[in-house]
């Protein structure tokens, strides 16, 4: 056993990225004080996050013992195949939830192609919500903020809210 300090943030932050984070918050609260539940109704969050596939050779592997509250433990070489999921939800659902082809990285292209087809989705579940446009929340990965996304998402009416640097605390998955 190790201690481990425990931080709310991974990372040492500089004054720069600390008031970004205060700006950003502040963006969201202002929002959100307008109209409460409109905000809320019209907020979508992404994130990716790898699933990792283990067949375990015998029942003992697969009834290791560990700490209650910890994820399972896989053991290194064991996993088979991996696969990155990309999930966008709103308020009380999961709107569309995307599986990388192996082989591929996820990139400017493929990232629109998902606000397409998650506009589609939001267009035949909640029109009526989604007239006044949608609130975007996503991380600052490459893909989602190249030129090409931004303009794509602007074009689909998506308005896409700042997102702190190092904050896993917008994004429930991480």
């Amino acid at each position: 056993m190790r201690k481990l300090p425990a931080k709310w943030v991974p990372k040492w932050l500089n004054a720069d990225q600390k008031r970004q984070r205060c700006q950003s918050s502040d963006q969201k609260l202002e929002f959100f004080r307008r109209d409460p539940n409109d905000f809320l109704s019209r907020l979508v969050t992404i994130d990716e996050t790898w699933l990792y596939h283990y067949d375990p050779e015998t029942k003992q592997q697969s009834t290791e013992g560990r700490r209650s509250g910890l994820p399972p433990k896989i053991p290194r070489g064991k996993i088979r195949w991996k696969i990155l999921a990309s999930i966008f939800w709103g308020q009380v659902d999961i709107l569309l939830i995307d599986y990388l082809p192996k082989g591929q990285t996820i990139n400017a292209e493929h990232y629109s192609s998902l606000l397409v087809q998650l506009k589609g989705i939001l267009n035949e579940k909640r029109h009526a919500k989604f007239n006044k446009g949608v609130f975007f929340l996503h991380d600052n990965a490459p893909a989602h903020r190249a030129l090409s996304t931004q303009k794509k998402q602007a074009y689909l009416g998506f308005q896409c809210l700042d997102h702190p640097p190092y904050s896993p605390d917008l994004a429930p998955l991480d």
